[in-house]
C-alpha cells in the first residue's frame, strides 16, 4: 500500500530497474483481433519452447528471479490488425507478422539463439519487396504519432508494475502535489483537447463547468460504449492500457472535485471488462484508488458498469439513465450533465480516448500536446481503418493529416488495384466523402463543413464496385434498428427514410420519392431529440450531395451503376463464351435457364429471380449482368 509520493517513487524506481535488467523482451499481442487469430496459443508455445530449451524467463516485471534476462509478456493492440498475430522483440523493436504457434521454435532458434531475424515472418514491401524488421520502419506506422495508443503494444496491460515502469501514475502524482484543481483544468484547457467521442467539445471547458457547479457530490464517467460498426479504438485502449484510462479519470476527478467514477463499457467487450476490473483491483491494492490517495487527502473510487450494447447509450444522458438502472433513453438538455447528471449531481462524461490523453498532457504540458494537429484541433486522433483498404487496422495520426495520407500512405491504397470511390467517416452518424476530398484536412471543422464528422473515429474505405445508395441504406438500417423510439423524428423519420432507400434499391421509386427522402433527412436532422438522432441522416445527405447521379440512375433508369442492387440487375449468357455444359441450368432454383447440351444456353428474364447462382457456378465467365 502506497501511503506517500515517496512510496510511489520508490516502487517506480524498482519497476524501472527491473525493466532495465531485461536483456530481451518478447511481447505477444493480446488485443481482441490477435487473440481471435490464436495469439494466446503463440504465447503458450513460447513458454513451452523456452522451458524446453532451458532458457530462463519471467512473466511479470517485478520478480525475485534476477537471473531471468528474458521477459515473456502479452501486450495490447499494435494496430496492424490485418497482420496478426503480432510478436515484438525489444529492445530492437523487431516485429513478426502472422505468427503461428508452429513458427515459435524457429523464432527461438534463429532470433534468440543465433541472434538473427526470421525474414519470412517480417514485413515485405508489396512493391519493392524490401524486408523491414523494425515496427517503426513499416510504412503503416511511419506517418503515425501515438499518444492515446503509445503504451498499447509496449506494456503488459495486466501488470501495474509495467505501467509504472513506463511512467504510469506520474501525472497523477504531479497533479495532486504540484497543481491545484484549477491548474489542472487550465492545463487541459490550454492544450486545446477536444472530446474524441464525436462532438469535439473542449474538454477543459466541460471540466470548468462541473468544477463551478454547486454540489458536494460529483461524478466522473468514462464512456466506453463504443457502438459504431467497425469501430474499435476505445476497446483497444481499454484492453491495451487500462491504467492510462484510470489515471485520466482520477485526474479529472481531482480537477472537478469528484470522489467517484464509473466506466461504462459494453458487455460485448469481455477482454476490456476483464482487464479494467483487474486494473481497478490492482490500483486499489496499491492505494491509487480509495481514501487519502498517496497521502494527498484526495479520495476516488471507480466502478465498472457493463452496458447491454444499445447504440443510443453512447449519448451521455442515455448513458446516465442506464447507470441509474433506467432504460437508456436521452433526455432534453439543458440542464447539461455538468450541472445535473448522474443522480442529479454535477457529472462530466468523457470517452476513453479523451481520458487517455489527459495523463500525457499533465506530464508533458499543453505546449507539447499542441505541437501536433492544427490550431483549432490540436493533438492526435485514432481511427479504425476498415473496408476495401489494403492495410486495415487501428491508426493514430495528427489532426490535420489528409485523407489521402491515411488511405494511401498508411493504408496502402485499395486492395486488388481497385479505384477509390469514397470513405465513410464517423460511423452511422458520419458522412461519405469522395475523391475530391482526399486532400481535406482531417479535423473537426473541415469535416463538418464537408457534411461529415470525425465521430468516434470509424473510417470505412469504399471502392469502385460499391453502390452508394446501398451504403446509405446499410447505415440507415443500423440507425433505425438502434433508435430508442423516444422522439417521433428519429423513430418514424428514420423508418420512412429506410423504406424510401429500400424502394430506390428495388427500382420502384419515383422522382418524388427522391425529393421526399431529402426532405425527411432534413426534418430528422433538425427535429430529433439527441445528437445521435440529429446526425442519423448524415450518410443519406452526404451521398445525395456527392453521389446524386447514382440515386438518379436508380430512379430514372432503374439501373444500379455499381451492379450491386440485385433487383435492378438482369443476368445474361455470353453466347460466345458459353460451352453448353449445363452447370448453370442444373443449379438454377427456378429453372430459368435452357439450352441443348454443348450449345449456348439462355436465361428467361421473366422467370429469373436474380439470385446470381448461375454466375457463381459458371466456370467459363459466360454469365454477366447488365
Amino acid at each position: 500500500m502506497l501511503k506517500s509520493r515517496q512510496d510511489l517513487q520508490a516502487l517506480t524506481e524498482r519497476a524501472r530497474g527491473a525493466l532495465e535488467k531485461e536483456k530481451l523482451r518478447i511481447l505477444i499481442c493480446a488485443g481482441t483481433g490477435c487473440v481471435a487469430n490464436g495469439s494466446l496459443g503463440v504465447y503458450e508455445a513460447f513458454r513451452e519452447e523456452l522451458v524446453k530449451r532451458g532458457l530462463p524467463y519471467k512473466l511479470e516485471l517485478v520478480q525475485e528471479e534476477e537471473n531471468a534476462g528474458t521477459a515473456l509478456n502479452i501486450s495490447g493492440c499494435h494496430g496492424f490488425c490485418q497482420m496478426g498475430p503480432l510478436v515484438r522483440f525489444e529492445p530492437e523493436g523487431v516485429l513478426y507478422l502472422k505468427v503461428k504457434k508452429e513458427d515459435v521454435p524457429e523464432i527461438v532458434e534463429e532470433h534468440i539463439v543465433h541472434k538473427r531475424p526470421v525474414e519470412r515472418l517480417l514485413y515485405h514491401h508489396p512493391v519493392t519487396g524490401q524486408v523491414v524488421a523494425r515496427e517503426e520502419d513499416i510504412p503503416f506506422y511511419q506517418n503515425q504519432v501515438r499518444v492515446a495508443l503509445e503504451l498499447c503494444g509496449l506494456v503488459n496491460p495486466e501488470d501495474i508494475n509495467d505501467y509504472l515502469a513506463h511512467g504510469g501514475y506520474q501525472a497523477l502524482e504531479k497533479a495532486l502535489f504540484e497543481m491545484t484543481p484549477e491548474d489542472v483544468i487550465k492545463e487541459v484547457m490550454d492544450s486545446g483537447l477536444r472530446g474524441r467521442g464525436g462532438a469535439g467539445f473542449p474538454t477543459g471547458r466541460k471540466w470548468a463547468f462541473a468544477r463551478s457547479a454547486a454540489g458536494d457530490k460529483k461524478y466522473v464517467i468514462c464512456n466506453g460504449d463504443e457502438g459504431d460498426p467497425g469501430a474499435f479504438m476505445d476497446r483497444s485502449v481499454m484492453e491495451g492500457a487500462p491504467h492510462r484510462v484510470l489515471e485520466g479519470m482520477m485526474i479529472a476527478g481531482y480537477a472537478i472535485g469528484a470522489d467517484e467514477g464509473y466506466i461504462y463499457v459494453r458487455a460485448e467487450y469481455p477482454l476490456a471488462v476483464k482487464r479494467l476490473k483487474k486494473a481497478v483491483a490492482d490500483a486499489e491494492a496499491l492505494g491509487f484508488l480509495g481514501d487519502n490517495i498517496l497521502g494527498s487527502g484526495f479520495a476516488f473510487r471507480i466502478h465498472i458498469k457493463e452496458g447491454a450494447g444499445a447504440f443510443v447509450c453512447g449519448e451521455e444522458t442515455a448513458l446516465i439513465a442506464s447507470i441509474e438502472g433506467q432504460r437508456g433513453m436521452p433526455r432534453p438538455r439543458p440542464p447539461f450533465p455538468a450541472q445535473s447528471g448522474l443522480w442529479g449531481c454535477p457529472t462530466i462524461i468523457n470517452n476513453v480516448e479523451t481520458l487517455a490523453n489527459v495523463a500525457p498532457i499533465i506530464s508533458r504540458g499543453a505546449g507539447w500536446f499542441k505541437q501536433y494537429g492544427t490550431p483549432k484541433s490540436p493533438g492526435t486522433k485514432t481511427f479504425a481503418l476498415a473496408g476495401q483498404v489494403a492495410h486495415t487496422g487501428l491508426v493514430e495520426v495528427p489532426m490535420g493529416i489528409t485523407l489521402r495520407e491515411v488511405v494511401f500512405s498508411i493504408g496502402g491504397g485499395l486492395r486488388e488495384g481497385k479505384k477509390f470511390k469514397a470513405v465513410q467517416i464517423g460511423g452511422p452518424s458520419g458522412g461519405c466523402l469522395t475523391e475530391e476530398h482526399l486532400d481535406l484536412p482531417l479535423d473537426f471543422d473541415s469535416l463538418q463543413q464537408a457534411g461529415a464528422m470525425i465521430g468516434s473515429g470509424g473510417m470505412v474505405v469504399i471502392g469502385q464496385d460499391s453502390c452508394m445508395v446501398e451504403v446509405a441504406k446499410f447505415f440507415m438500417t443500423f440507425v433505425q434498428n438502434e433508435s430508442c423510439g423516444k422522439c417521433v423524428p428519429c423513430r418514424e423519420g428514420t423508418r420512412r427514410m429506410l423504406e424510401l432507400l429500400t424502394k430506390i434499391t428495388r427500382g420502384k421509386a419515383t422522382e418524388d420519392d427522391l425529393h421526399l427522402l431529402e426532405e425527411l433527412a432534413l426534418v430528422v436532422k433538425d427535429g430529433a431529440l439527441c445528437g445521435l438522432g440529429k446526425t442519423a441522416p448524415n450518410p443519406v445527405l452526404t451521398t445525395l450531395r456527392y453521389f446524386r447521379d447514382e440515386y438518379e440512375a436508380h430512379v430514372r433508369e432503374k439501373k444500379c451503376p455499381a451492379g450491386v442492387c440485385k433487383a435492378l440487375l438482369s443476368y445474361f449468357i455470353d453466347q460466345e463464351k458459353c460451352r453448353g455444359c449445363g452447370l448453370c441450368a442444373r443449379n438454377c432454383p427456378v429453372e430459368a435457364i435452357s439450352g441443348e447440351k454443348k450449345q449456348p444456353h439462355t436465361i428467361d428474364l421473366v422467370k429469373c429471380i436474380k439470385c446470381g447462382t448461375c454466375m457463381e457456378k459458371c466456370k467459363f465467365g459466360a454469365v454477366y449482368t447488365a
